[in-house]
């Protein structure tokens, strides 16, 4: 780092309230927090801290990640590392033991934060038979949801002849790719090198008599029942326009999870998020 360069970003941290901001964000790790937590921890206006932010995001000091409608912030540790290597470097006449110890030391700063940005959520929808809720949610929230969501399903009785071809086609018609949706037992899912699974949502109230595999104590489960289509009567255009009305309130519910500012709330706060949404009169909110 050059003079010029440690100077600008002195000069950017030059105020109590972005020394406090970066302290704050530091302590929340790499994780981050959203404004509105940071407005209320420090005890600051909104439209000031807005404007202490856009400072340290021009001195790269802070990264900025967009979950949906939420920015997260988080100290940009590889730049303060830097600064701190750039004071140190010439402190005390320090030997090649000692710079080798404070390179340690400084690679320690970023060590944590690298990985977490590539690990995408893994959501395990179920429902008894995996052949229509289930397969559905699948489909739209690996669609909505980018890089930050991996979707699969599975199910306790898995059907054996696959997903309902009902299913399948007002996917397909919806621009869903089919082609890798199949029928399958939530055993899959519990045995060795299986993924990790962070979010476990039932789409069927027939799960409740049942006995859940075992996905781990950090797992946030939610139970959102919904109409089963393969009970759905009448003509073939009747069943159609439930099957529309099913993809919408799935895909309504999906949508709202992806935008929760999950990397900043703890599991009860997100347990309770997801129970809200099994609320059909939460999707109008």
């Amino acid at each position: 780092m050059e003079t010029i360069d440690a100077a600008e970003l002195f000069t950017a941290l030059g105020q109590t309230t972005r020394l406090d901001l970066i302290r704050a964000l530091l302590a929340a790790g790499p994780t981050g927090l959203p404004a509105g937590d940071i407005a209320a921890q420090l005890g600051v206006a909104a439209s000031t801290l807005s404007f202490h932010l856009r400072a340290l995001e021009q001195a790269e000091l802070i990264v900025v990640t967009r979950y949906g409608r939420s920015l997260v912030y988080a100290a940009n540790l590889e730049r303060l590392r830097d600064l701190l290597a750039y004071l140190a470097g010439a402190c005390c006449g320090f030997s090649p033991v000692h710079q080798a110890a404070l390179g340690t030391f400084l690679d320690t700063l970023t060590a944590e934060s690298r990985p977490m940005a590539t690990d995408p959520f893994n959501v395990l929808f179920l429902c008894t038979r995996n052949s229509a809720r289930s397969i559905m949610a699948e489909a739209i929230l690996n669609k909505i949801g980018g890089q930050r969501f991996r979707a699969i399903s599975a199910g306790s009785a898995p059907a054996e002849d696959g997903p309902l071809p009902e299913v399948l086609a007002q996917l397909k018609a919806m621009g869903h790719d089919v082609s890798t949706l199949r029928s399958k037992s939530w055993d899959e899912f519990i045995q060795p090198g299986a993924p990790q699974i962070d979010f476990v949502i039932a789409l069927c109230d027939t799960l409740s008599g049942q006995v859940c595999p075992d996905f781990g104590t950090s797992v946030v489960t939610a139970s959102w029942p919904l109409p089963d289509p393969a009970k759905f009567a009448g003509s073939a255009a009747e069943r159609a326009t439930l099957l529309n009305e099913l993809y919408a309130s799935l895909r309504r519910r999906l949508e709202i999870f992806i935008n929760l500012p999950i990397v900043s709330l703890n599991k009860l706060s997100l347990q309770a998020k997801l129970d809200e949404l099994a609320d059909p009169h939460a999707l109008a909110r």
